[in-house]
C-alpha cells in the first residue's frame, strides 16, 4: 500500500477516535497490551531476523537499541496500561472565562486528529507512540526505519488485532511500507493528512524535517547532554551522576556526551574519573569509555585528543567529551555554545550556583545533582512518551498526553451579538 493510501485510511479512522470516550480507549489499550503479549513469539521471530540483517552493519550500542527481549516486551506491555491508566486529557476545561454579557468561553483541549512519527532502529517507540496517540483521541502512523520494519509490522499487527476487539478501527495505528527517504518526505509535505509530525531520530533526520517539512512539526533533539561538576561538588555523588549518565544506556537521547569539570576539583576528579570509566570497566570485561580530552584534562589523565568538533557530537556510544573549566560561567557559557537544549546537570552543594545554572541553562530539562538519565515520559510520570521536544513552541521536554492535543475555543451563549447583551436584543428586522 501506498504511503498515501495509508494516511487517506488514516483520515477515516479520525473522527471515530476524536468520538471515543474514556471508557472505549482504556478497553482498546488494554485489548492492545493483551495482544502485545499474545504475539510475542511472531513478534521476537521478526526481531531475531531485524538483528540478523543489521548485524555487521551497525553498532553494538545500535544492536541493543533494535533488540527486543521477552522482559522488553512485558515493559512495552506495562507501558500501554500506564498510559491507560492516566486521567483522559481530551475535552478537559483548560480555561473558562465568563464575559459580563453572559457569554461563557472554555478553552478546551481535543485531539489532534492524524500525528505521524518517523523513527529509526527502537521498536518499543511502536508501542509508546500508538499508546499515547489513542489516549490522547489520535490517530497514529508510524514509519520506522528499516532495520526495525519487521518488528515494528509484527508490533503494528498484534496492536490492531487488539484495536478490532476494542471495535475500534485497525488503521487507527498505521505502518508505512515504504522505508525510503520518499515515504519520510511524503510524510513531511502531507498538507491536509497530517496534523502533527514528530521525527525521533539523528541530527540528519531533525534537519531534513525541521527544513523540509509543510506540515507542522515538532523538533525533537538530539541529545548533547552536559554534566557539570561544580567545585562545590560532593565528588563520590558526582562519580555516580556521571558514570550513570554515560554507562547506562550511551545509545539514548539523555545519555550525556560531554563532561564539564572545575579547574579547583579536576585534579582530583580526572584520575577517579578515568579509574571508573576506563580502568574498572576493562577490568572487568565491559566497554571502557573513550575519554576525548580538552588539553586541561589531558595534562590530567590519559585519553584521546579532543577535537573541536567532539563537543558538538552526539556519540551514542562508549564516548565522553571531557574539558576543564574556570568557573560557573564557564560552565554555562560553554553549554551555550554546544547544547542541542535537550538535558544537562550540574552536582554542587552550593545553592546559589546550582540556583544559577538552572536560570542560565536553556535547555528542556535542567537537573540539579541527578542524572539526565531520567528525561524520560516514564520517569516523569507520564506513562510513556512521543519525544522530547528541545524547541519551545506547543511542547516542551517529554511529551505525553497533554502535548498531543490541542484546544478549541468553546463559547456558549444565550443569543448574544457583538454590541449587546441578548437582553437589550432589539426585535429581529422583518
Amino acid at each position: 500500500m501506498t504511503t498515501r493510501e495509508i494516511l487517506q485510511l488514516a483520515q477515516g479512522a479520525r473522527m471515530p477516535l476524536t468520538l471515543a470516550d474514556t471508557h472505549v480507549k482504556n478497553e482498546a489499550l488494554e485489548a492492545m497490551a493483551v495482544a502485545l503479549i499474545a504475539a510475542q513469539d511472531e513478534i521476537l521471530a521478526a526481531n531475531r531476523k531485524d538483528l540478523d540483517a543489521a548485524r555487521g552493519r551497525i553498532s553494538d550500542v545500535m544492536l541493543d537499541r533494535l533488540a527486543l527481549t521477552s522482559s522488553r516486551l512485558t515493559d512495552m506491555a506495562k507501558g500501554i496500561r500506564e498510559v491507560a491508566a492516566l486521567p483522559d486529557p481530551v475535552g478537559t476545561v483548560l480555561r473558562k472565562i465568563v464575559r459580563p454579557n453572559g457569554l461563557v468561553i472554555e478553552k478546551t483541549a481535543v485531539p489532534m486528529g492524524v500525528i505521524a512519527i518517523i523513527y529509526e532502529s527502537r521498536p518499543n517507540v511502536t508501542s509508546d507512540a500508538a499508546a499515547l496517540a489513542i489516549k490522547a483521541g489520535s490517530v497514529c502512523v508510524l514509519r520506522c526505519g528499516r532495520d526495525a520494519w519487521g518488528s515494528c509490522h509484527a508490533i503494528v499487527q498484534a496492536l490492531r488485532a487488539g484495536l478490532r476487539k476494542a471495535h475500534l478501527p485497525e488503521c487507527a495505528v498505521s505502518l508505512i511500507e515504504d522505508t525510503s527517504h520518499a515515504s519520510a518526505n511524503e510524510l513531511m509535505t502531507a498538507d491536509g493528512l497530517v496534523d502533527l509530525l514528530i521525527p525521533r531520530g539523528g541530527a540528519g533526520l531533525i534537519r531534513a524535517c525541521v527544513e523540509n517539512a509543510t506540515v507542522p512539526c515538532i523538533q525533537t533533539g538530539t541529545g548533547i547532554c552536559h554534566v557539570y561538576v561544580d567545585a562545590a561538588a560532593d565528588l563520590d555523588m558526582a562519580l555516580r551522576i556521571v558514570e550513570n549518565a554515560k554507562t547506562s544506556r550511551p545509545s539514548v537521547c539523555n545519555a550525556e556526551e560531554a563532561l564539564l569539570v572545575h579547574r579547583d576539583v579536576a585534579a582530583d576528579f580526572l584520575p577517579r574519573l578515568k579509574k571508573c570509566l576506563v580502568d574498572d570497566r576493562a577490568a572487568a570485561g565491559m566497554t571502557p569509555v573513550e575519554l576525548h580530552l580538552d588539553p586541561a584534562a589531558a595534562a590530567i589523565i590519559d585519553g584521546v585528543p579532543a577535537a573541536p568538533e567532539d563537543f558538538d557530537t552526539e556519540y551514542l556510544d562508549y564516548k565522553l567529551s571531557v574539558a576543564v573549566v574556570g568557573s560557573l560561567e564557564d560552565a554555562i557559557t560553554h553549554i551555550a555554545r554546544h547544547s542541542t537544549h535537550h538535558s544537562d546537570a550540574i552536582v554542587t552543594a552550593d545553592k546559589v550556583a546550582a540556583q544559577r545554572f538552572a536560570a542560565c541553562v536553556d535547555s528542556a530539562a535542567v537537573y540539579i545533582n541527578a542524572s539526565t538519565r531520567f528525561t524520560d515520559g516514564g520517569e516523569f510520570g507520564l506513562g510513556c512518551e512521543m519525544g522530547i521536544s528541545t524547541q519551545k513552541l506547543h511542547a516542551r521536554g517529554p511529551m505525553g498526553l497533554a502535548e498531543l492535543c490541542t484546544y478549541k475555543y468553546i463559547i456558549q451563549g444565550n443569543g448574544q451579538t457583538r454590541g449587546g447583551a441578548a437582553s437589550m436584543l432589539q426585535t429581529p428586522c422583518g
